[in-house]
């Protein structure tokens, strides 16, 4: 009997093109294997345990003879990479629909409007790396106080500022209006405030960064297990994804080590229902950087952490990691990339070394946890619990 799950996301970690890679640019991605290459090999050895190396050839990765977990990979049916679309279909959301992206920048009338809303006006307004827009553009927003506006090649509205041009819970603001605003057919999937800090020339980032999603448009486990009366819990930026609902806890994280500092303070805490993470470091500090060696210490970095997880693991525990999507730091851009993602599923009691093979949808391991907390079935998706019960 399962009584909690724990289920992890390592948010960007793809392991391979999907079929339809080519229609969104990404032929030849391969997150992983390319991070591998990139250092030579990754020494991964708690990873390995629960059945990595079976997944693909990614460089240093062993293929254990008998791995503690269960192994497989997942493929996307929702129609796009966001996060908030791999984060949906793996809780039993699928959308059919893309959500609309601005290469050349978001029309007249949206900023029109924006701008109106705020009472400022703003500057970029295009396509452009976060890293490098604030290079560009921030001493001008610093004398100006002109928000600096950009997306990529995914469904965003993002918004920069130096904090001591607009303070954080201002820049929060101005999100929540461009939220407000961003209605069909311009309706982003994500607005996200991006502050910094820094003087010209060296300008960086901060841990302030918020995503304000889209309410789900369906119901999602999330929401079939707090009708149920089970405790749902979500870590890092699970609340902004679900726009708060269905949860019963957030707790907003700032990077990976304190993501996995309250996920093992947690799990002495909440002894059933589930424990939805969000580990966001891979993706945004060496995915969208093109950083693959930063990308591979991260990575070494989590797999060190492990041990104490399942540590902290019962009996009627189920552990599942997993990705929303993948984000190539050697493709040829600095945007999410279409691939498949890891599942591996892993509990004391549960059996070991089963190959679930490749998953036609996210959405399979939503339908799993459901089966596995004996809730009500979701829309979509097929259970594998068969395949994790021993004898």
């Amino acid at each position: 009997m399962i009584n909690r799950v724990i289920l992890i996301v390592l948010d960007g970690l793809g392991v391979g093109e999907l079929p339809d890679a080519a229609q969104y640019g990404d032929r030849g991605s391969n997150t992983l294997a390319h991070v591998a290459e990139a250092v030579g090999g990754l020494s991964l050895p708690n990873l390995e345990l629960l059945g990595l190396g079976h997944i693909g050839p990614f460089a240093g990765l062993r293929r254990m003879g008998e791995p503690d977990g269960c192994f497989g990979k997942m493929a996307e049916l929702s129609k796009g990479k966001d996060t908030t679309l791999g984060h949906w279909e793996m809780t039993g959301l699928v959308v059919d629909h893309p959500f609309p992206t601005y290469p050349q920048g978001f029309p007249p009338d949206v900023i029109e409007a924006f701008q109106k809303a705020i009472g400022r006006t703003v500057l970029g307004n295009k396509a452009a790396s976060g890293t490098e827009i604030i290079q560009e553009l921030g001493e001008e927003h610093l004398k100006t106080g002109a928000p600096i506006v950009y997306t990529s090649a995914d469904s965003v509205f993002q918004v920069a500022a130096h904090e001591r041009a607009v303070p954080l819970e201002e820049l929060y603001r101005i999100c929540r209006e461009a939220r407000k605003l961003l209605k069909p057919p311009h309706q982003v999937a994500r607005v996200i405030a991006r502050p910094f800090i820094g003087e010209a020339g060296a300008f960086v980032r901060t841990e302030g960064r918020r995503d304000f999603s889209l309410e789900p448009p369906g119901q999602t486990l999330l929401d079939v297990l707090k009708q149920a009366g089970q405790p749902v819990v979500g870590i890092g930026k699970i609340d902004d994804l679900f726009k708060g609902r269905g949860l019963t806890r957030a707790i907003h994280t700032k990077n990976n080590e304190a993501g996995m500092d309250e996920t093992i303070r947690i799990l002495s805490m909440v002894p059933r229902g589930l424990l939805f993470v969000n580990l966001v470091d891979f993706d945004m500090l060496y995915g969208h950087r093109n950083d693959a060696a930063g990308y591979a210490k991260a990575l070494q970095t989590f797999d060190a952490r492990l041990p104490g997880l399942l540590h902290g693991m019962r009996q009627g525990d189920l552990l599942c990691l997993t990705a929303d999507h993948g984000n190539d730091p050697l493709g040829p851009g600095t945007d999410h990339t279409r691939e498949y993602v890891p599942l591996l599923a892993y509990g004391p009691r549960l059996a070991r070394g089963v190959d679930l093979g490749t998953r036609r949808t996210f959405a399979d391991l939503g339908q799993t946890i459901a089966d596995a907390l004996g809730v009500k079935r979701l829309s979509w998706g097929d259970s594998f619990l068969d395949s994790l019960s021993v004898g």
